[in-house]
């Protein structure tokens, strides 16, 4: 071939060349997406070949990875022809390219996508989901609690869900977290109570504290510690037994899957001393114990670590009047009591304290004879009579019927006043039932065993009416008495009215009568004026008949009686 032959070649191997790279480049579009091989790298640009008679190059700074030769990179192609001849290629914009399809894919099929939490904004949050896109997720959506401080999600890396991706045409992304920890929580649960039995040990971390114990979190969801699972003793606050932020291995005591229950337990790791409590225990044992609670009804004594008794507040002192246990003791004092009886199934036990100091009821009789007086306070007034102190602790009680022989006293408060002295007389001690009895009115003889001694029934008494009823008068004799004459009971006359007699009658006036019934133990007088003079007109025919003795006699009442009308 001459020379002219191999120009002519050269020429037209040059020509179809150009051809096919024309050819290549009317087959792609300007912003189509390509791959492209690096070819080359240096301090300020990527080169990339993508198959065309020049590379293209793209600032190092659009690579958030550091690529080497041969790495495949997708590009889109900006230009096919720059000011130099050369294509423009752009990886920030196949980047984006990349990230909407990835975004439109995730929100239609559900899926996550990965964020980066911006900044706080008013409602919720921005998140920077790459390549200068960015989204917006409300506070609500954030998290499965409440949020209080906003500021400590900003930095926050995590994956979300697409809940929208536009809005009236325009681009506008709302994210959604909670829904994702959501499913992660719920299915955390899952695994937790498939694979968890009564008995097993899990390790949790304190999260919060509450009156009635602490919440474990067990990895995104709760199981609650309760007060009475921390330990077998007496627990008054949690925080004594855990710490908030720290992890500690409790045992499972409580699973209800349906409800999403889990109660935890750190008493459990060690035996409950119940179980073996009579073989360090009997009744009427006395032990040493430590105040743990004081209550209107006595105080709790843990006697041992998980063992509390009630020592009820009637069995803490044998003479003083305690109406709460905080006046002789305080919750963390070192007390001794008697063990009185216990259940361990119901895991009580009943204490008393006084039951370790003599009883000072033993020497009551010899101390407070019956019959002895003195004088003392009177402590507190009831309806029922007065409380008088004797001595510190003991009281006796003077009951109301106890106060007079003769007045019948309603209202003792009328007579008694308490903080004032009074003179009294023990009348009974009984020591098994802790009770003395006082008197006043034995103070002074009984004035209706006096009355009796001197006016037996049928004697007659002389007394002043003090008071006129329709039914009888009463009458007041010797020795502030009272006696009842009954109306049917003024005249030996059967024909007489007894309610015109009873209106002869005034009060201040004297009356003599007989007596019918005298009862002093039921305090009872019956007088009658037709008992006296029927009787006085017995004696007055016995005297007419015995004057009579010497001869027949044929005299009679009716024949007495016309003499004295004569």
């Amino acid at each position: 071939m001459g020379k002219t032959d191999a120009a002519a070649a050269e020429n037209n191997s040059q020509t179809q060349l150009q051809e096919q790279y024309l050819k290549a480049m009317d087959q792609l579009e300007e912003g189509q997406l390509v791959d492209g091989h690096v070819i080359q790298v240096d301090s300020e640009f990527v080169f990339i070949d993508i198959g065309y008679k020049s590379e293209g190059k793209i600032p190092l700074a659009e690579f958030k990875v550091a690529t080497v030769i041969g790495d495949i990179v997708s590009v889109v192609l900006v230009k096919r022809e720059g000011k130099n001849g050369e294509i423009v290629v752009s990886k920030k914009k196949a980047d984006a390219k990349v990230m909407w399809k990835e975004l439109r894919d995730a929100f239609q099929d559900h899926k996550t996508v990965k964020g980066k939490v911006a900044k706080s904004i008013k409602g919720g949050f921005e998140v920077d989901l790459g390549i200068e896109v960015r989204a917006f997720i409300p506070i609500s959506k954030m998290d499965l609690h409440r949020i209080e401080e906003p500021e400590e999600y900003v930095g926050l890396e995590s994956e979300f869900y697409i809940e929208r991706l536009y809005n009236d045409k325009k681009v506008n992304i709302v994210l959604s977290r909670r829904e994702l920890l959501e499913e992660t929580l719920s299915a955390a649960k899952k695994d937790f109570f498939a694979k968890t039995s009564i008995n097993d040990e899990v390790t949790g971390t304190v999260k919060s504290f509450t009156s009635f114990g602490a919440f474990i979190d067990l990895g995104g969801f709760d199981g609650l510690l309760h007060i009475n699972d921390m330990s077998w003793g007496h627990v008054n606050r949690p925080k004594d037994y855990v710490k908030k932020g720290q992890e500690i291995k409790l045992k499972v005591i409580r699973l209800e899957a349906e409800d999403e229950k889990i109660n935890l337990s750190l008493k459990h790791f060690t035996q409950d001393p119940w179980s073996t409590f009579e073989d360090r225990y009997q009744v009427e044992d006395v032990v040493k114990g430590k105040v743990t609670k004081l209550t209107d009804f006595g105080a709790f004594i843990e006697i041992e670590e998980g063992i509390e008794g009630l020592a009820h507040i009637s069995e803490l002192s044998w003479v003083k009047r305690i109406k709460h246990p905080k006046e002789i003791m305080n919750i963390g004092d070192e007390v001794e009591a008697m063990i009185l009886g216990y259940d361990i199934h119901e895991g009580r036990i009943s204490l008393g304290m006084k039951q370790t100091l003599p009883n000072p009821w033993n020497e009551m009789e010899a101390k407070y004879p019956v019959g002895m007086k003195m004088t003392r306070e009177i402590k507190k007034v009831t309806n029922a009579g007065a409380f008088v102190e004797l001595e510190e602790g003991i009281d006796g009680f003077l009951h109301v019927d106890d106060l007079s022989w003769t007045k019948k006293i309603k209202n003792p408060s009328s007579m008694l006043k308490e903080g004032e002295e009074i003179e009294v007389i023990i009348t009974n001690v009984d020591t098994e039932a802790h009770r003395i009895r006082l008197g006043v009115k034995q103070l002074s003889n009984d004035p209706w065993a006096e009355l009796l001694k001197l006016h037996p029934k049928g004697s007659i008494i002389e007394g002043e009416i003090s008071n006129i009823t329709d039914f009888g008068l009463f009458v007041k004799v010797p020795g502030e008495i009272e006696g009842l004459i009954h109306k049917n009971n003024l005249s030996e006359d059967r024909e007489a009215d007894a309610d015109e007699l009873l209106g002869k009658y005034k009060v201040g006036e004297k009356i003599s009568a007989s007596v019918i019934e005298l009862q002093p133990g039921k305090q009872k007088l019956s007088l009658s004026v037709k008992e006296m003079k029927i009787r006085e007109q017995k004696k007055e025919i016995s005297k007419y008949i015995h004057e009579d003795d010497g001869g027949d006699s044929t005299f009679t009442l009716a024949d007495m009686l016309k003499d004295k009308e004569s």
